[in-house]
């Protein structure tokens, strides 16, 4: 087990700013999240029930791929993977890696929503939010073991604490829930972000009207930690007026129109 002081000394605590100006207390690096991101999806995979279905694959990756390429950076080949479950989820993880739960599909009713979701979960990586968290759990005790894996010591049989930091509370049961600021940053983003890949941005206000109809009062695991459907609608019909031009300049521009299979 490795004490925070040697993570401090090797990691270092910088304070940087997100990509809409917030202060970020980040302990580790990006090649170390990375490994944080690599390891939890490789486990995923093995504890999960991968997808087979070519059509739904196909449609997912359509979709993610349009999303991605987006980003400002294009240096890193993202991993998309379709997991059969009932779960209305769906994640992104540093290293360049996104999960979707085939029971997205049934809230998520076109290429749009799905894309609104896949651009909020994209933009927590691309926000650093994952960083954000394994940090808050090292700083307070919780994560210890969490610099052993960052550092390349392995070894951690109890992988559930950096697992739920990297925002996959809900798959191993212990949660360390985003912020109120961290979603309200991601849903900017994401927004942005499928309006920049031709997706319509107004089609995130259905959405999450979805999603509000899901799963009885406690909503479906997506929404766990986030905040109530009003406000997170309100927020998207005030982003509409910034999203929508994006979008209008972009779509002209889109060849590939992601076909949900039927």
């Amino acid at each position: 087990m490795i004490f925070i002081s040697s993570v401090l000394l090797l990691s270092g605590c910088a304070t940087h700013q997100s990509p809409t100006g917030r202060g970020q207390t980040l302990l580790f690096s990006s090649q170390e999240m990375s490994k944080l991101g690599d390891a939890s999806f490789a486990q995923l995979k093995q504890q999960e029930k991968v997808s087979q279905n070519k059509a739904t694959n196909n449609y997912v990756s359509c979709v993610a791929d349009r999303v991605t390429a987006a980003l400002p950076d294009q240096s890193l080949p993202w991993q998309v993977v379709v997991f059969e479950s009932e779960q209305v989820n769906a994640f992104a993880l540093p290293g360049g890696h996104i999960g979707v739960y085939t029971g997205l599909l049934d809230v998520a009713v076109n290429s749009d929503q799905l894309a609104t979701v896949i651009g909020h979960e994209v933009a927590h990586v691309l926000a650093n939010h994952s960083n954000e968290q394994v940090s808050r759990a090292q700083l307070t005790g919780a994560g210890m073991q969490l610099a052993d894996v960052a550092l390349g010591a392995g070894g951690i049989e109890d992988k559930s604490i950096y697992m739920a930091a990297l925002g996959l509370g809900v798959q191993v049961g212990y949660i360390l829930p985003y912020g109120r600021d961290q979603e309200s940053e991601a849903d900017i983003i994401g927004v942005e972000l499928m309006a920049k890949a031709g997706f319509n941005p107004a089609q995130s206000i259905e959405l999450w009207k979805n999603m509000s109809k899901a799963g009885g009062e406690q909503g479906p695991e997506l929404l766990s930690t986030h905040p109530s459907h009003g406000q997170r609608i309100a927020q998207l019909q005030q982003m509409q007026a910034k999203a929508q031009p994006l979008y209008e300049v972009n779509r002209v521009s889109v060849k590939n129109t992601c076909q949900r299979p039927n």
